[in-house]
């Protein structure tokens, strides 16, 4: 792994990437030749928020250090980036679903203002910042792919925050370079218990199906995510671009459910339901109405703002990051989501 650094700082670092992001700089990445040796001697900086329990992962290296603090402190991005001269910054922390709309613009663009400054005055020499497919908002038509030429359509509040990221992210930094990867939605190890209950909605025919389901989306495995990250950090020309980064593929709302439905029944031992909460297209169409009358009044509702979304197409191109990064992603949804439940079952995690 060639990052011509001692030093990684990772952001979000107890998050369900930068976590993983973190396993793998220091195991390396098993599934890719080029990244499988980790670096060795290699200083990691985790940021973390006050009160996260560090355990995890400090039991992950001792070679990790805890840095304890908030992007929305300008004095605590200065402290995690003090010394780092020439190093790479990942910046993985951001909200989704919050209590207040006003904490995606004080997180999501804030914070990566604070960091983007305390970086470039300690000389942190790049920065790959995780944004999102919600600046673009969903396709025009079912069988459109979005690349890094498409235009911004953000999607309710959280996809303004991420565009307004993306604009604080593209501008000049002194000698700082940045790159954008744009994700959708991931899944993998370390998940949170929204994605537990997604996969218990599965098991229990629960799980929504709005419209006749053949809606795509673009999903990144999390190992295939940290990947692109790592090779938008190494590659000389990634400096100052943006990069889609998914799995090959994208996929119909049908095959996901069905692929997690026949997992769980066939190699993990659940017995499923083998139905499906069908609902009509209008049910998002109303979802998106109420969700954006509560995001109005500053509000917001994860379930809510989750259903005005299922009913839609939200796919893109990895050809780029193919092209110029050499980015090969290893892992599609039947393995990924075998890992992903393996992992439950490691863990102990019932549903």
């Amino acid at each position: 792994m060639e990052l011509n650094t001692d030093t990684i700082i990772v952001t979000g670092g107890l998050g369900w990437l930068g976590r993983r992001f973190i396993e793998i700089l220091v195991s390396g990445l098993a599934d890719h030749e080029a990244l499988r040796e980790p670096r060795r001697g290699l200083e990691i900086r985790a940021l973390i928020l006050p009160g996260q329990d560090p355990a995890p992962l400090q039991r992950i290296s001792e070679r990790i250090r805890i840095v304890v603090g908030d992007v929305r402190q300008p004095a605590d991005c200065a402290r995690l980036c003090a010394g780092a001269k020439g190093a790479l910054l990942f910046h993985t922390a951001g909200i989704i679903h919050p209590r207040r709309v006003r904490e995606f613009y004080a997180i999501n663009v804030q914070g990566t203002e604070n960091l983007l400054g305390a970086a470039q005055q300690a000389g942190v020499r790049r920065a790959v910042a995780v944004s999102s497919n919600s600046p673009c908002g969903n396709n025009p038509h079912p069988d459109h792919l979005f690349d890094e030429h498409s235009p911004y359509r953000p999607y309710m509040h959280y996809g303004r925050s991420k565009m307004r990221m993306e604009q604080a992210v593209a501008q000049p930094h002194g000698e700082l370079e940045t790159v954008i990867i744009r994700a959708p939605w991931f899944y993998g190890t370390n998940q949170p218990a929204r994605q537990t209950l997604f996969f218990a909605m599965v098991r229990d025919g629960k799980a929504p199906i709005v419209g006749d389901g053949t809606n795509l989306r673009s999903m990144s495995y999390l190992d295939n995510l940290s990947q692109g990250m790592l090779l938008a950090g190494m590659s000389p020309r990634a400096a100052g671009q943006m990069y889609w980064i998914a799995d090959r593929r994208p996929y119909a709302m049908t095959e996901i459910i069905d692929t997690i439905e026949r997992l769980l029944e066939t190699e993990f031992g659940q017995r499923c339901a083998h139905r499906r909460l069908r609902l009509p297209g209008i049910a998002s169409e109303i979802a998106g109405v109420v969700d954006f009358t509560l995001q109005s009044a500053g509000l917001y509702h994860q379930k809510i703002h989750v259903l005005s979304e299922m009913n839609k197409t939200i796919a893109c191109s990895i050809a780029r990051a193919e092209r110029e990064l050499g980015y090969r992603p290893a892992v599609e949804l039947e393995e990924g989501m075998r890992r992903s439940l393996r992992w439950c079952a490691d863990q102990g995690i019932r549903f």
